[in-house]
């Protein structure tokens, strides 16, 4: 008997060779729903995709640096794989404006924005988001996930009969968000400008159309054509609507993103993003035109219904932006570690991604793999970089995802290509991509 659920059958059945039976019905005993989960849990750890997380205290003024309890014993480990990029969340004007921000307002918002949230700091804050993106306003959200999920699905509803257009690489959130619109979607070959014009062909100028794409893609590192691709939705008269989540705060003069470095901004209708990357803190966004965005504020049901950022957040949020929109040492520095670190694997024959960005993936190819790399790396070395594994890359395609800062010295910078060179020796693995 084979309990295994090819076809994507439920834990529920049992896969035989026979056939079933006609008069086969539901048994009388109630479900045992634990039994279900375990049985699906089993499953991935079968897989080698079971995530485990590890206990681990950032320290201020320390970063890199943390404190891990691991098995009742207390540790220091350096972090590689935080998407706190620039260090913001230990700096100086970043604490100092939510310590006066928690003495001013206490710890929480009181409500949603429309019952007693609506606070000075989230107000302020969206000010200078839809300043740092020229937009005519901004609207702040609970996380970047909520924002993408809410900002199209609610764009989708008011828009009659809407279809979305989607990199065919796109984050999860924006997924999920075009799906639950109910709209009808086509998938544009990732970064090809010229399959997405074949797409927007198809349809009738006077269709609304939305355009779903990202800046900076967080597993490869690569960079999207977003000059190209705003032309071509343009020209076909879609609205283009870009997440930025990965590159604000990094890339432009100001920091306002891969489109602000190109000088294509004022050709994204809506840009998305986030303040808990590079920013520092905690909390998503979008900035666009003023009919967008009171629309989204009007029918959006993720930003409706949610408790708004308290003024803590928002006031570090707010000082995060504001420095990094004059500091332009943070981004510089951080370009400069990465093309270091990738300089060195290459160097050392580690199998690295060649892209563009801040972003620098090690190729493992196999789940169980990575996961042994990881520990080793953990373990032995005291160096922290959790592996990604399907779903969130595919499958064949796993990796360490290393993000280098300027918090990252280069004596770390070459005791991480050592670290890893050892790892792969040790775990025989691959050194050249397939």
């Amino acid at each position: 008997m084979n309990t295994g659920r090819p076809g994507g059958s439920s834990p529920l059945q049992v896969v035989s060779t026979e056939a079933p039976k006609a008069s086969c019905k539901w048994s009388d005993a109630p479900p045992d729903y634990d039994r279900i989960l375990e049985f699906q849990l089993e499953e991935l750890k079968f897989e080698g995709r079971y995530r485990q997380f590890i206990e681990n205290g950032r320290l201020a003024g320390g970063f890199p640096q943390a404190r891990m309890w691991r098995g009742g014993k207390e540790s220091t480990i350096t972090v590689w794989c935080s998407n706190d990029y620039l260090g913001m969340g230990q700096h100086p004007a970043v604490l100092e404006a939510m310590k006066s921000a928690i003495d001013t307002f206490g710890a929480g918002s009181g409500g949603t924005r429309n019952i007693s949230g609506n606070h000075r700091p989230v107000v302020d804050l969206e000010r200078e988001l839809a300043q740092l993106h020229d937009k005519p306003a901004a609207l702040v959200f609970s996380s970047g996930y909520v924002a993408n999920l809410t900002v199209l699905e609610t764009l989708a509803q008011l828009l009659p009969d809407c279809v979305f257009v989607s990199d065919a690489h796109n984050h999860a959130s924006m997924i999920h968000g075009i799906r639950s619109s109910r709209a009808e979607k086509f998938i544009f070959r990732h970064n090809d400008p010229e399959h997405l014009e074949e797409i927007l062909s198809q349809f009738p100028a006077s269709r609304p159309k939305i355009v779903a794409f990202e800046s900076v893609y967080s597993m490869d590192g690569d960079i999207a054509p977003i000059g190209p691709i705003c032309d071509i939705a343009h020209r076909y008269g879609a609205l283009t609507y870009l997440d930025e989540v990965h590159a604000v705060g990094m890339y432009g003069r100001s920091g306002a993103g891969v489109a602000e470095r190109d000088a294509v901004g004022g050709r994204v209708d809506v840009v998305q993003a986030t303040l808990a990357k590079a920013f520092g803190v905690v909390g998503g966004y979008i900035a666009a035109s003023s009919a967008i965005i009171d629309a989204v504020r009007s029918f959006g049901s993720g930003f409706i219904f949610t408790t708004t950022v308290p003024p803590v957040v928002a006031a570090g949020a707010l000082a995060s932006v504001r420095h990094l929109k004059n500091s332009t040492s943070e981004r510089q520095t951080l370009h400069e570690r990465a093309t270091l670190l990738r300089r060195h694997l290459k160097g050392r024959g580690l199998p690295v991604l060649g892209c563009a960005s801040h972003i620098v993936p090690v190729m493992v190819g196999d789940p169980v793999l990575c996961k042994a790399a990881s520990d080793y790396l953990l373990e032995k070395r005291k160096i922290y970089i959790q592996p990604i594994n399907y779903p969130t890359v595919a499958r064949g395609t796993e990796r360490l995802r290393v993000t280098p800062g300027p918090c990252h010295s280069e004596a770390m910078i070459e005791d991480l290509v050592d670290a890893l060179h050892e790892t792969w020796v040790h775990l025989d693995m691959p050194f050249h991509l397939k």
